[in-house]
């Protein structure tokens, strides 16, 4: 049957995809027959380090960005979290020029999304990084989002579980809602990362990690905690945290609903998943180690991060021996 869209060119469902070997998939814009389309299936044919021969527009910028090296070396977690806002600015400046872009913009588009912190925050980061871009396209020669400040989240900061709700948790957990919990606090990791370990993950008495977020690969050493658990678990499909008769891998939703559960029945509702992660590097720097041994463990990569979750508990630590020492020399 004979075709009726360009080489390469594939409709799915309505929608027009960009497919060559060697390439990445791209969603196609213009309509065939049309002069926008011409123009857009020459930048595809060329390739992803092609400079955009189209204009100069927000629509453009957003689309030679993600053909460009900086955005497909993104891990995938980060990648999502970019599309995002790149979603929102196509859809609110799409078709104006990059060149005709202020701080003062920048600064009201954070604002007019102040209702969702996280999300205002983000418009800011990642239109500077598109703006970076800009420049090396040369098609700005300053960066107007630069120094342009982040909001401030009212909401309380996350702290690490204390000893008696981790043992609480311990105590009164089923064997799932344990098991998730073992797994985020003994590793330190992101639950994200915790849901896609395998069995086959498992060597030389550690766990293999590669974080989704930032691409970094671990090898982390099983405490007594973690092997006891794993000891217990069958195992019924690839991934450790599988359920089901055909070990189906567990979603967030479900291993969210598993865990909180617990949370409310021990009164522990102001310590999260996330928040077993800060508990592992308070545990690490109670003990005295230093960030570099902490960041081999939770694969953080700055220290100020390490400092962030593990410095109350070191600075505790510390201060005891301090004292101690206080004592003993009769001042």
């Amino acid at each position: 049957m004979k075709r009726d869209l360009p080489a390469y060119i594939y409709n799915k469902k309505g929608v027009l995809y960009f497919q060559r070997r060697g390439l990445p998939t791209v969603r196609v814009e213009h309509a065939p027959g049309t002069k926008e389309f011409a123009l857009e299936y020459a930048q595809l044919l060329n390739g992803p380090e092609a400079p955009v021969i189209r204009g100069r527009t927000f629509d453009d910028l957003c689309r030679s960005y993600e053909r460009s090296p900086r955005y497909r070396k993104l891990a995938e977690r980060t990648r999502r979290d970019y599309d995002k806002v790149i979603a929102w600015v196509r859809d609110k400046l799409g078709a104006l020029p990059v060149e005709g872009y202020r701080r003062k913009d920048a600064i009201r588009a954070r604002d007019a999304n102040a209702d969702t912190v996280r999300f205002a925050n983000y418009t800011v980061q990642v239109t500077r990084i598109l703006f970076e871009h800009a420049i090396d396209l040369g098609w700005r020669d300053d960066n107007p989002v630069k120094g342009v400040s982040l909001l401030k989240s009212e909401t309380k900061p996350r702290e690490a579980w204390p000893t008696p709700m981790v043992e609480k948790f311990r105590e009164s957990a089923p064997p799932r809602a344990r098991l998730i919990f073992e797994l985020c606090l003994q590793t330190g990791q992101r639950i994200g990362d915790v849901l896609k370990m395998r069995w086959d993950d498992i060597e030389d008495g550690g766990i293999k990690v590669s974080q989704g977020k930032t691409g970094v690969r671990l090898w982390i050493p099983m405490t007594q905690n973690l092997r006891s658990v794993l000891d217990k678990t069958p195992r019924i499909g690839l991934t450790i945290c599988a359920w089901g008769d055909h070990g189906r891998p567990l979603k967030y939703r479900t291993a969210h609903e598993a865990v909180i559960a617990v949370r409310r029945e021990i009164g522990a509702e102001d310590y999260d998943l996330h928040g077993l992660r800060y508990t592992a590097c308070a545990e690490l720097g109670a003990l005295g180690l230093d960030d570099d041994m902490i960041m081999a463990v939770s694969g953080h990569t700055t220290k100020a991060m390490v400092a962030k979750y593990a410095g109350p508990a070191r600075q505790k630590a510390r201060a005891k021996i301090a004292q101690s020492m206080r004592d003993k020399s009769d001042i």
